[in-house]
This record gives structure tokens, C-alpha cells and sequence, in this order.
């Protein structure tokens, strides 16, 4: 029997798209389902809005530091409607540049959600299933639905907004309790400091951003404190209650422990984690196997169902856009290309967009010495950037090289500072590779710039 597709991707997200439009380039005939806007978290949720409102947050700063060079006070205040309508006007416009894209790949797009009947069957319709159905068959599936923010199970949670409602606020809010110490949590912390929010941070760990570098991590807690970001650790989050004042938030310290609480606005931001967008697909309609609600995928991408396959975050590996991009490409070239390969997991750069910016690649120092033990060698930097002389700010860069003494090979890089992300994506080329200290040595550094100090520690 003849199927409607040779491919048909779920989720219309980075990863399902780039692995549609390759697979297409091949010559497959793809169909993919989507029941959002086209591209997925990074694009309507995440990386792309997230990103255009912290350079909106960078300003005051910047016009601060402009009177070290001369230039006059401005008097200038944020208008937070237009912000956000400017913002989500750019999501709206990559929403239709990824359409164009489909179009021109020839990749089919159904409205609507996807389940499946069988391992080669799907149906596409509403949330319920009842509406717009459509029965679709197809050689391969691939599973590219990402994931979803979670709210902790305490009581009035209700009352909380998640990271992807900040891009909807209507009204800036002057107070924000934000909640989780990951990677998300600190963004939004940072970007809404520096949009002139009052932002308390609250964490259950001692430092934010657990999993990476320690110095990275006090680093950038230190500096957000600095900013004025209040940083509230070792706490445990028992309730949230909505009143005439405002949204209280109830914490501990522990659990005998006076209890302390805090009023802000009526909204509270909950940054505690994500899980895979594994639930309602029909799975159970399969072979497909699950752990803790991700996709058990091999190193080509596929699951226990030999013809079903999964990327990005709903498997729950390293969850960054251009990870679940470069696993789709790479299933894809294998399976319809006839160039067999996989994602490498080493050595994958990561930045965290806070104030101060951090990035990260390849070993941690904990990480390196677990492994390494007394053969690791520190290099490390701490400096004041030429900018801030002028503007009177004692604003610190941190970079660090962890090195393998007896190869001199380049174990890890971080660095804390502007531009760290900019700086690091080049400096992960050089550990890709398995450059060693030497190599770092022998290369000349930009002067003056800040980078040159990844060339010049000793």
C-alpha cells in the first residue's frame, strides 16, 4: 500500500522544521503538523523574544554610561505596551518567514495536533480530536514536539505565571517574585531588573544556575546582586495567596523555620524546570518507550518503534534549539541523504543572557577534576574591561581554562562579562578541536580588547 508520506514530522518547532526542509532537499515527500505558530519555544516563547527584550533591558545602563564619555544625562522611561508589541510584531514576522520556508522545501503543513493510530499512522485534529480530523500515513515519523514549562505543586500555584506568559504581560509589573535558580529564571530575573522591576529571586540551592562552573556561577550571583537583583537562597517555597495587596508569596528557610512573606504584583513568574510535550501523542499506540515522560532515543535518533524517531527537547538530552536542529539534520542526512551520522554531545557551547552575560564550553572544573583528578590546571582572569574605566563602574569580566596537564589540552572555557556568548562560540571551535594551551599561547591576541585574555593567561 502506498503511504501519504515518506516522512511525516510532529511539531513544527527548530528541530521539525530544519529536519523537514532537509529531508525534502533529498527528495522525500514531508508532511509536518503543528497545532501553534510555526517555530516552535525558541522563536514564540524563548530565545528570540527572551533575547530582544534583554538588549531592551541593557539601555538604562548604557545611557548611564554615556555621561563617563561625555555625553548629557538622558531622561528617558520605558514604554512597556510598545515594547512588547515590537517584540511580538518580530515573532509574527519569523512566524511567516518559516512558512515561506515549508512552502518553498514543498513540505505539507496540517493544522492541528497529531496522534498516533498506529506506528505508520497518525491523526491530525484538535485538541480533543474531534474537529478537522485527517488520517495520515507515512514510512518514517518523526516526534519533534519539545517541551513545556512546569508550575511547582503547592497550594494557590494558580496564581502563577509561567516563563512563556512574560511576553503577554499587558502592564510592566513594578514588583516580581521569580522562582528557580536555572538558566530561565536568571534571565528573566536580569532582564526585568534592568527594565526597572523590583525583583526578588528566590532559589532552593545555595547558587543559582547549578550544573555550571562554580566561579561562573558566583560570578554572575555576585553581579546580579550587584545590579540589585535581591537573591534569596536556601528557601522553600510553601504557598502563594492572592489578596487586595497583591500576590503573596509564602517562604521558609527550612522546615522549622519562621515563616517569611512576601507581597509583590499580581503576578508571579515560576522558573522551576520543563517536561517533554510527551503526553496525548497516542504513544501507547506503539512500541515507543519513555523515561521520566522523555523519549528513549539511540544515537541516530530512534526510538524503540524501528521507524519512529525523536529530536530535540521532548528527548530530554542537552535541550538547546541548535541541538535539536543539528539532531534532525543529522537524522535526516542518515536516513534520506545515505550519509550516516550522529549528534556529538561533547563539547556543546551554552550562554546564559543575564547581566552579567555568561557562557560556557566543554569541562566544568568539578567536572574536569572528577575525571582528571591532580592533573587539572587552572587558568584564570578577573578584570575590569576597559569600557567601565570611564564610566566609573567597577563592572568585572571573569574568564577560565581548564586544562589537562598532561596533554595541555583545553578541558573547558567559561567566561562571565559582555559579550561572553560572541566570545565563546569562538573560543568553542578551538576545544572542539582539542586545541591544547599551547595553541591558545601561540595565538595572537586584539588589543585592546577583552578577549586577548583568553590568549595571554598564565
Amino acid at each position: 500500500m502506498k503511504l501519504d508520506f515518506d516522512l511525516f514530522v510532529i511539531g513544527a518547532g527548530s528541530g521539525g522544521i530544519a529536519t523537514a526542509r532537509r529531508a525534502a532537499e533529498y527528495g522525500a515527500k514531508v508532511g509536518i503538523a503543528e497545532f501553534d505558530r510555526l517555530g516552535g519555544t525558541c522563536v514564540n516563547r524563548g530565545c528570540v523574544p527572551k533575547k530582544l527584550m534583554v538588549y531592551a533591558s541593557h539601555f538604562p545602563d548604557l545611557f548611564e554610561d554615556a555621561q563617563g564619555y561625555g555625553w548629557s544625562p538622558v531622561k528617558s522611561s520605558l514604554d512597556w505596551e510598545k515594547m512588547i508589541t515590537v517584540v511580538n510584531n518580530e515573532v509574527t514576522r519569523l512566524n511567516g518567514i518559516y512558512q515561506k520556508m515549508l512552502d518553498n522545501s514543498k513540505v505539507e503543513l496540517l493544522q492541528g495536533y497529531a496522534k498516533f493510530v498506529d506506528a505508520h499512522t497518525l491523526l491530525i485534529g484538535d485538541a480533543s480530536g474531534g474537529l478537522r480530523q485527517r488520517q495520515v500515513t507515512a514510512e518514517k515519523v518523526l516526534i519533534a514536539v519539545g517541551g513545556h514549562p512546569i508550575k511547582p505543586n503547592i497550594l494557590g500555584i494558580e496564581h502563577a505565571i509561567t516563563s512563556d506568559d512574560i511576553f503577554h504581560l499587558k502592564e510592566q509589573p513594578q514588583r516580581m517574585v521569580i522562582l528557580g535558580g536555572g538558566y530561565i529564571g536568571t534571565e528573566f530575573a536580569c532582564i526585568l531588573n534592568g527594565m526597572g522591576t523590583e525583583v526578588t529571586h528566590v532559589i532552593r540551592g545555595e547558587k543559582i544556575l547549578r550544573g555550571f562552573d562554580e566561579d561562573l556561577r558566583t560570578e554572575v550571583q555576585q553581579g546580579m546582586i550587584n545590579h540589585g537583583v535581591q537573591i534569596l537562597n536556601k528557601i522553600q517555597l510553601i504557598a502563594i495567596d492572592k489578596t487586595t495587596e497583591g500576590v503573596k508569596v509564602i517562604l521558609s528557610k527550612d522546615d522549622k523555620a519562621k515563616e517569611e512573606t512576601i507581597v509583590t504584583d499580581a503576578v508571579t513568574l515560576a522558573a522551576v524546570g520543563r517536561k517533554p510535550n510527551t503526553h496525548n501523542l497516542g504513544l501507547e499506540n506503539t512500541k515507543v518507550k519513555l523515561h521520566d515522560g522523555a523519549v528513549v532515543v539511540d544515537k541516530y535518533s530512534r526510538t524503540t518503534e524501528e521507524n519512529i524517531y525523536a529530536v530535540g527537547d521532548c528527548t530530554n538530552k542537552i535541550n538547546l534549539t541548535p541541538v535539536a536542529i543539528n539532531e534532525g539534520r543529522a537524522f535526516a542526512d542518515t536516513v534520506f541523504g545515505g550519509k550516516s551520522r550522529t549528534m556529538s554531545y561533547e563539547n556543546v557551547p551554552s550562554a546564559v543572557f543575564s547581566t552579567p552575560e555568561a557562557a560556557t564550553v566543554g569541562m566544568t572544573e568539578a567536572e574536569a577534576r572528577e575525571q582528571y583528578g591532580d592533573a587539572v590546571k587552572i587558568y584564570r582572569s578577573r578584570f575590569r574591561p576597559m569600557y567601565y574605566t570611564l564610566a566609573g563602574k567597577d563592572e568585572k569580566t571573569m574568564m577560565k581554562l581548564v586544562v589537562d596537564q598532561k596533554t595541555d589540552k583545553v578541558l573547558g572555557a567559561h567566561m562571565v562579562g559582555d559579550y561572553a556568548a560572541e566570545i565563546i562560540q569562538g573560543v568553542a571551535i578551538a576545544v572542539k578541536m582539542g586545541a591544547t594551551k599551547a595553541n591558545f599561547d601561540a595565538t595572537v591576541g586584539i588589543h585592546p580588547t577583552s578577549a586577548e585574555e583568553f590568549v595571554t593567561m598564565r
